[in-house]
């Protein structure tokens, strides 16, 4: 299984951001996939989920009516529009998939991608 992210990449505050995870290896429908993120000297945190039909979808409180997380399964991919960027949003944002998840912050995701930087200046 692989999961390769791009799209990250420098902005200024408010500025917007569109991250993509393609998904290779995996019967990808059946995964729940979500996008998490880690600042510097923080622990990992969640930032959206979707569900294998895409049917269903999970926000940080923090980046709610900001980001949007989509995918499609025809394709193997997961996007994450990031608008409105903030500092506090600077990071490395992983992909991961959810076998037979929803793709919500407390399941325990089977796999990880590399990871794509995002750094917000104010």
């Amino acid at each position: 299984v692989q999961l390769q992210a791009f799209g990250g990449g420098m902005v200024q505050a408010g500025g917007s951001l569109r991250l993509s995870c393609a998904a290779s290896g995996l019967t990808f429908r059946h995964y729940g996939m979500g996008w998490f993120r880690q600042a510097q000297g923080k622990e990992r945190e969640f930032v959206a989920g979707v569900s294998g039909s895409g049917g269903a979808t999970f926000y940080a409180d923090s980046v709610k009516g900001r980001f949007t997380i989509s995918r499609d399964n025809a394709k193997n991919t997961v996007d994450l529009q990031m608008n409105t960027l903030k500092p506090e949003d600077t990071g490395v944002y992983y992909c991961a998939a959810d076998l037979g998840g929803n793709g919500n912050y407390d399941r325990k995701y089977d796999y990880w991608g590399q990871g794509t930087v995002v750094t917000v200046s104010s």
